[in-house]
């Protein structure tokens, strides 16, 4: 068996029959070997016993800790160059694996940040998505046979922007920005802090490659309400970005990283259209922190 190429880490949370479709397109339809690297969270679906049986590398926590600190807690078994995120409500399409590595090789070094191009059953805001075009919302419903005759004529071009998953990225670079932040745990706005850390630290190549596709399911964790351990509690990610950065995260996306424009090496940034959004930024910043000290004072009367 040949080295593996990526480290793919996939998050679960009591998902067993979405993580069971993933791998197996991941063995299907994949060109190359790969490290996969799986975090269970709770499994009282039966994930746990099931990854245990299959062989597969894991970390395990009884509770549900979201999407940061199990990103992070995988880091420590990655064995390859590149780290590659997948949720495991995803369906990864023929030779994904082999565009993203094409697209790798005509980089001149390692900084840059890719994401593979989610094909999607409802409408979504953004052009780098294909949506809306459904395959199924279930695996009980979904038609792969259908997806695979048709997910390659789907028209759409490379696009800026990346952030969300499937996304890869340089170990070194992974470890230069200390990996997905926890204080977004468990994971709202995680995904553009992440991208907002890389071009902190002077990436400036964030491409969605169109030719690597994947299904999203979108059976998002984050529309439970409710664990084994309690109440699912979303964190503020958009006030959280708003202070880190001094700016809103949509701010980020449009003016910075051009996300879901056509792919160019030198986007053209409206000057005037980002500075008004960072002088909106800063207000909105001063009101939320306004807000969150009255409401600590009402909280200690």
């Amino acid at each position: 068996m040949t080295e593996p190429l990526f480290s793919i880490l996939i998050p679960t949370w009591n998902n067993l029959p979405f993580l069971q479709l993933c791998l197996k397109s991941i063995e299907k339809n994949s060109t190359y070997n790969h490290q996969i690297l799986i975090f269970v969270n709770e499994g009282i679906d039966g994930t746990l016993d099931w990854v245990r049986e299959a062989g597969y590398e894991y970390v395990y926590s009884e509770k549900n800790v979201g999407i940061c600190w199990a990103l992070n807690s995988l880091r420590p078994l990655v064995k390859t160059d590149y780290i590659l995120y997948l949720n495991d409500d995803m369906y990864v399409c023929p030779m994904w694996d082999k565009y993203l590595w094409d697209e790798i090789e005509t980089m001149p070094d390692n900084r840059f940040f890719l994401s593979g191009t989610m094909i999607q059953p409802r409408p979504f805001y953004s052009k780098g998505v294909i949506a809306p075009v459904s395959y199924g919302t279930t695996v009980e419903t979904f038609e792969e046979e259908r997806l695979l005759a048709e997910y390659d004529k789907l028209p759409q071009e490379d696009w800026l922007g990346a952030t969300w998953p499937p996304n890869v990225v340089h170990r070194d670079l992974w470890d230069l920005v200390g990996g997905y932040s926890v204080e977004f745990s468990p994971g709202m706005y995680s995904d553009p802090d992440f991208s907002a850390k890389l071009w902190l630290a002077g990436v400036r190549r964030f491409k969605g490659v169109s030719k690597c596709r994947v299904y999203h399911f979108e059976q998002t964790s984050t529309g439970r309400t409710l664990t084994s351990s309690g109440r699912f509690r979303k964190n503020d990610g958009s006030g959280q970005f708003l202070l880190k950065y001094g700016m809103t995260s949509s701010t980020f996306m449009k003016y910075i990283l051009h996300k879901g424009e056509p792919y160019t090496d030198e986007p053209v940034t409206d000057v005037l259209g980002l500075g008004r959004n960072l002088l909106r930024g800063r207000l909105k910043r001063l009101l939320y922190i306004t807000r969150r000290v009255m409401a600590v004072e009402l909280w200690k009367k």
